[in-house]
């Protein structure tokens, strides 16, 4: 394979070339974030929720080494039941074409290959962060710095509560990312509400996070990424008590089991869904579905924007 070039998929290509709005979607959720079979029942209502509220689906994904924005049914099937989908950051993705695998794409990942192919809004879950013990680790997602050279708007339920919440704002801030709420002066923290932090900013519609977004490009000056953290209603929470006691259990459980590095995330979810016996998954599932249709709305006020600006 010579051909390393990044591929649309037709109606995401047919989309952008029309103006039309288009929101990004990660594939790791996928392949790695949740259980068979809800992976694949999931991602096909995240792309529903997309279509739903009058955008258009990109799941971005590796298939065979080759890149695609806009996975069809058959290459998002694969993805969810094959084994052996190697879990994608921006600095996998040549080595992984080269070596013509099957890759999900993490935060990291979309973000950038969805901001190299023209889309400007993006729906995850939780954004990855600083991890615990991090100081003698160094263990830090490299969704962080990524977005501080990534003009990409992400929708996300802030950071995922297994993370330090606190230093990766301090590193958000450090790193230039743009940081508002939807609704909220309060940090989200994944399967909770509130993180308990403050935010500087705040938004109240689509349409104030749209011209957010056209104030960055028209000023030139700032060419990171903007998150959009879009906390749960605190009656759709994972219960607090429940949360930090199955947190503590997780925990315990990395050291003993010595669980380091890309593993830690997807041990820890796993661990949440075993130990709530599914009470987390049907929060990340709500958190996820509630994200996709916010940035749907954003990425038609955004359209509608450049629709109605001067020539």
């Amino acid at each position: 394979m010579t051909n390393f070039h990044i591929r649309l998929g037709a109606e995401v290509a047919d989309a952008l070339r029309d103006g039309r709005p288009v929101v990004a979607l990660e594939s790791t959720i996928v392949s790695h974030g949740l259980p068979r079979p809800d992976n694949l029942r999931v991602a096909r209502q995240i792309e529903r929720a997309v279509r739903e509220a009058g955008a258009v689906p990109a799941t971005i994904g590796m298939i065979g080494g080759e890149l695609v924005v806009g996975l069809d049914d058959a290459q998002l099937t694969r993805l969810a039941t094959v084994d052996g989908v190697s879990k994608l950051s921006v600095r996998d993705l040549a080595v992984a074409a080269a070596s013509g695998a099957d890759g999900a794409t993490t935060v990291a990942a979309t973000s950038a290959v969805a901001a190299a192919a023209g889309i400007g809004v993006f729906a995850t879950g939780g954004l990855g962060g600083v991890h615990r013990e991090a100081a003698q680790t160094f263990d830090e997602s490299a969704d962080l710095v990524t977005l501080a050279r990534t003009p990409i708007a992400v929708v996300c339920a802030g950071v995922k509560s297994i993370l330090d919440v606190g230093a990766t704002l301090e590193r958000l801030e450090t790193l230039g990312v743009g940081v508002v709420g939807y609704r909220t002066r309060r940090f989200p923290g994944f399967y909770l509400t509130d993180a308990g932090f403050d935010l500087d900013w705040s938004v109240e519609s689509p349409e104030q996070v749209a011209d957010v977004l056209a104030a960055r490009e028209q000023q030139g000056v700032h060419g990171g990424g903007l998150i959009v953290a879009n906390p749960l209603p605190t009656d759709e929470q994972l219960d607090p008590a429940l949360h930090d006691r199955t947190l503590a259990e997780g925990l315990a459980r990395l050291g003993r089991e010595g669980v380091t590095g890309k593993a830690v995330t997807p041990f820890l979810l796993a661990h949440f869904h075993s130990a709530t016996e599914g009470a987390s998954l049907a929060v990340n599932v709500r958190i996820i579905l509630r994200n996709a249709d916010l940035a749907a709305r954003i990425a038609v006020a955004a359209a509608a924007l450049r629709t109605d600006a001067p020539a």
